[in-house]
């Protein structure tokens, strides 16, 4: 694990892009009939970067950032006109807020209408669905129901009796958005290089977890339920990886800017200082202690490692070289190998 800090923010602001959040869910698993804000199968919603105040979040040593959080207040969308409701059939009229005392949730939300009862093969058959209306009116037949609602990964289920003209029903889901990005010293680490895996919870909890995201890109708003969550940041493939505890809050977007204190190292094994580098050279990298961090294969191998010091071995044509080199944090650079 590399020493590392971590700033951690919220950014509260008006939501400039909730046309372009895409909803991804996941068929809704048979037998909830519960409230939830978990899909058991999550997918992501995705909004495009904005700017904002910062506000707060946990290092790994547990130290908090000065929070700085405002409202987030999504768009109103234009209201759908009430369609036509034939004899014998209700209007369904949905709505979700960013929880009870929250505003109205203005896009990214994905519907889905249950029939209450199981089929023949146990599973609730699908009535309705709508991903396209943050607040649609649905018309369906009188009876019963069950309504699920998806917002990232927040979601919410109930069921609902249909009777009379109309039907309206508003869930709370009290939600934020998560949005990462890594940096070296002053310099953002490109999307390519760097990736988030969230998980529920502290990093301080007992026990193992799978991630409730993985390999989440750079600038990518993660929309999770408000709580409390820690986030896996690795910069490369080696040994560069900082976690963090950071606290999402609901109707707020949260910024995570993670500083990994690193550099990226080139390997070459030259017959002399500034030669060429030697072709089909067998690569690794060890710890002073030993222990292996990266092997590759190759003439010009590129390995991302934290700040400290190494030792690389290069094995050619049944010979084996080596070198002690340091990494420090932002200054990138070539290690020669001489093979002699």
């Amino acid at each position: 694990m590399s020493r590392a800090s971590v700033i951690a923010a919220a950014r509260g602001r008006l939501w400039p892009a909730f046309a372009l959040l895409a909803v991804l869910l996941a068929p809704w698993p048979a037998g909830a009939q519960g409230q939830g804000l978990f899909s058991n199968t999550p997918s992501t919603g995705l909004i495009s970067p904005g700017s904002g105040p910062r506000g707060e979040g946990f290092s790994r040593g547990g130290l908090p950032v000065a929070p700085s959080l405002t409202p987030l207040v999504p768009p109103e969308s234009a209201p759908q006109a009430m369609p036509m409701v034939p004899a014998g059939q209700v209007a369904l009229a949905l709505s979700a807020r960013f929880g009870r005392d929250g505003p109205v949730i203005g896009g990214g939300l994905h519907w889905r209408v249950y029939a209450a009862r199981r089929d023949a093969g146990g599973n609730y058959r699908l009535v309705k669905e709508e991903k396209v209306l943050p607040a649609p009116t649905l018309v369906l037949p009188a009876g019963n129901y069950i309504v699920h609602v998806g917002f990232g990964l927040a979601t919410a289920v109930r069921p609902v009796t249909l009777q009379g003209p109309t039907v309206r029903q508003e869930f709370d889901l009290p939600a934020g958005g998560l949005r990462m990005e890594g940096r070296v010293g002053d310099v953002r680490v490109p999307a390519s290089q760097i990736s988030f895996d969230v998980y529920k919870g502290s990093q301080f909890d007992g026990g193992e977890r799978r991630p409730i995201a993985e390999q989440v890109a750079t600038g990518a708003v993660l929309m999770v339920p408000e709580g409390t969550y820690y986030i896996v940041s690795n910069y490369g493939d080696a040994n560069s990886s900082v976690r963090s505890d950071i606290r999402v809050q609901a109707g707020k977007l949260t910024d995570i800017t993670v500083t990994h204190r690193a550099a990226a190292i080139t390997l070459k094994l030259v017959a002399e200082q500034g030669g060429e580098a030697l072709a089909n050279t067998a690569w690794s990298v060890l710890t002073p202690g030993g222990d292996v961090i990266k092997e590759s294969i190759g003439a010009y191998p590129r390995v991302i490692l934290a700040e400290g010091e190494y030792r690389a071995i290069a094995r050619n044509e049944g010979k084996a070289f080596e070198r002690d080199f340091k990494v420090v944090t932002g200054v990138d650079g070539d290690v020669e190998v001489r093979a002699q």
